[in-house]
């Protein structure tokens, strides 16, 4: 009988100095014991160091004993306090006792119902000892009572010993394989987190990396903001080729109250936690989701984490599987260490997604000032009509200050060509290179025109619902034009001058403080001195705008100029509509130029513009003008009291005089339209306009 003991303790030994895997060494120490000693299941616990809790380190590998899922699942860590485990481990010896005293002390003890329940009758508890620590238990029971003798204990003891060997060599290589495993699940994760932009792609291959270490059927990732529904940042689930891909949109379609019930089990989700087995169908009976996706996918277990950022809306890390007790503590534990990358994962997916949110948005931007850029591109004082000596003036002065970085301050009537000037400013600078950004200070509502100039931060009034580029910080490098700037509230007088003065603004709703660095070039059609004067005007915002001002005078100054302005906007008008060339007479262009242009140069291309639609025959004809601009009259008639007609009187007086002459014919050989040189129907829609009836009809 001691060779036989000495025999097994040898093979025994044997084994555990050649087996590094778990199971392996379960079977050959569970088949050698069965050789001597009689029991029906064995069970090896380990305890952690301070005695506080236990883990089953394996079970009745050899599945003789079918016993029922809540005593054959792999429970997790769990505490010994006020279970039989404190009893055990009082004693340094080999323990037997019967299963009916045990319950008899501690009837809630599951293990013992079930092993109960199994017709298991004894248990004998040998201690496993390794360097004079206890590490943990190895427990076996029968359905008939061992009978050891003193041999037998002593041997058992021995073998405890060897397994408690055995038992921490496998724990700590399993521990390296775990810290491994970690390691490369850690180093997946970051290569992703460098490689990988788009929200789907990155948390699909984390899902993925998760699964190679914690088995699971589903990823989600779902965020819940205050007031809000829960939403979902990712999720993916299992395909049954074991790849990952989104669930189906409409997957909660046949569930009654979908939104209310991922409400109410959201609450399960802002705490760490594992839920299987049991447990699992507890929580189902409470919350219908679960039990939808229990009846729906077969779901058993849960994981989940809460990612715990700062500063972001409670979200939560959710893994789901099929199996009763997929996951335990140290899956848990796992994923809390790698909430740190999770969460670094997400805050780069938001501010990706943000980064490609603003790209587009600058990308409208850019197209909203497409045709603002062309054009300054196009500007260039060759390109200004007109040679009259004011104007040359003009030129001089720009090509004086569009090579610095002064602040300009264009002033004039409407319709000078104030934008014409500012384009070519920017274009003449060493800014042209970027964009000349342009804003109307009268086109917008006031309590809008500072989120256009400054931009605006999300939520920083109603209607914000995204982050909004100023003006101000789009021309950074460039130009900014501030048209019509004598219309701008005085609250915002105080914010542009502090612009001009520090180079620096807040978004509205934001605490940033943005530096810039652009050149301003403002216009106004208002005299800002009496502006000033009459306290509509800040004093201090008039000096920092008016460092160098240019002056474009009135086209009635330059009656020079109009003839060049005429041919311009005629060859413009005419090859843009693809007219055919027309003549323009000599009269007409003696009435263009004693016109007084309140509108100025604006007034006469629109009038031009009207011409080239208009007009039939050879010459240009001006709808828009009296008789005196388009008749043979040099000169404007004028009433007694010496005040000039206006061009609608001196039209009608010379139709009318026309039908005198004609005896009210109005087309034919002999008609006032051949004689005015005139559509017959356009003469007649004239007429109709200015209210004339022919005196005296004449057949056609």
């Amino acid at each position: 009988m001691p060779d036989q003991d000495d025999s097994l303790l040898l093979r025994l030994n044997e084994a555990i100095a050649t087996t590094r895997n778990k199971e392996d060494l379960f079977r050959s120490v569970t088949e050698k014991l069965r050789l001597i000693f009689p029991f029906d299941a064995i069970t090896i616990i380990t305890l952690d160091a301070e005695l506080q809790y236990r883990r089953v380190f394996l079970r009745d590998y050899l599945g003789e004993v079918l016993l029922p899922a809540s005593i054959a699942a792999r429970p997790a860590r769990t505490s010994i306090e006020n279970t039989p485990i404190e009893q055990f481990i009082r004693s340094p010896h080999l323990q037997q006792f019967e299963l009916t005293e045990l319950l008899r002390d501690y009837p809630d003890f599951q293990p013992f119902q079930g092993l109960f329940e199994a017709n298991m009758r004894y248990l004998t508890a040998v201690p496993l000892r390794t360097g004079g620590r206890l590490i943990g238990l190895l427990s076996m029971v029968a359905r008939r009572r061992p009978d050891f003798s003193p041999q037998d204990v002593r041997l058992l003891e021995k073998i405890g010993s060897l397994v408690a060997v055995a038992v921490t060599n496998t724990l700590a290589f399993e521990e390296v394989a775990h810290r491994e495993q970690e390691k490369t699940m850690q180093l997946a994760l970051s290569n992703a987190l460098l490689r990988i932009k788009e929200r789907h792609e990155l948390f699909r291959t984390i899902a993925v990396e998760i699964n190679r270490v914690v088995p699971c059927d589903y990823f989600g990732l779902r965020v819940r903001e205050p007031d809000s529904p829960v939403r979902t940042l990712a999720e993916f689930r299992k395909q049954p080729d074991g790849t990952f891909a989104p669930p189906d949109e409409n997957r909660y379609d046949a569930l009654p109250d979908a939104e209310q019930a991922q409400q109410a089990v959201a609450e399960i989700f802002v705490r760490p936690g594992v839920y299987g087995g049991v447990v699992f169908q507890q929580m189902a009976r409470h919350y219908t989701l679960l039990a939808y996706i229990e009846a729906s996918y077969g779901t058993r277990s849960l994981l989940c984490t809460p990612l715990d950022a700062p500063n972001e809306p409670p979200t939560a890390l959710i893994l789901a599987s099929s199996e009763p007790q997929a996951f335990t503590e140290e899956h848990l534990e796992l994923m809390q260490t790698l909430m740190p990358q999770i969460r670094l994962a997400l805050q780069n997916v938001w501010a990706f997604e943000q980064i490609d949110a603003l790209r587009a948005q600058l990308e409208r931007e850019r197209t909203y000032l497409i045709d603002e850029i062309n054009t300054a591109a196009a500007a260039r004082l060759d390109d200004f009509v007109g040679g009259s000596a004011v104007m040359q003036q003009v030129y001089t002065r720009l090509a004086q200050v569009a090579p610095t970085d002064t602040t300009v301050l264009i002033t004039g009537e409407t319709g000078t060509g104030k934008e014409l000037v500012a384009r070519a400013l920017h274009q003449l600078s060493p800014r042209h290179e970027r964009a000349l950004v342009k804003l109307n200070c009268a086109a917008l509502p006031a309590q809008l025109i500072e989120s256009e100039l400054f931009g605006h931060e999300k939520g920083a009034f109603t209607g914000a619902v995204e982050r909004r580029i100023g003006k101000f910080e789009l021309a950074d490098k460039g130009t900014i034009f501030l048209d019509e700037v004598g219309e701008l509230p005085l609250d915002l007088q105080a914010k542009l001058l502090r612009v001009l003065q520090e180079k620096e603004f807040e978004r509205l709703g934001g605490r940033r403080v943005i530096s810039t660095d652009v050149r301003v070039i403002a216009a106004t059609n208002r005299v800002l001195e009496q502006e000033v004067a009459a306290g509509r005007f800040r004093a201090d915002l008039y000096y920092r705008l008016n460092v160098f001002e240019v002056r474009l005078p009135a086209l009635r100054e330059r009656p020079e100029d109009v003839e060049p302005l005429v041919r311009h906007f005629l060859e413009r008008f005419t090859k843009q509509m693809g007219k055919p060339v027309r003549r323009l007479r000599e009269p007409d262009l003696r009435a263009l130029r004693q016109y007084s242009w309140p509108g100025n140069v604006r007034e006469l291309e629109h009038v031009m513009e009207q011409a080239v639609i208009v007009s039939q025959g050879r010459f240009l004809e001006f709808q828009s003008f009296a008789a005196g601009a388009t008749g043979t009259a040099a000169t404007a008639p004028a009433e007694s009291d010496g005040t000039l007609k206006t061009l609608k009187e001196q039209e009608r007086d010379h139709i009318l005089a026309a039908l005198h002459r004609t005896g009210g014919r109005v087309s034919g050989p002999q008609g006032a339209a051949v004689l005015l040189d005139i559509n017959p129907k356009t003469l007649e829609a004239r007429m109709k306009k200015l209210g004339i009836q022919r005196t005296v009809m004449v057949s056609e």
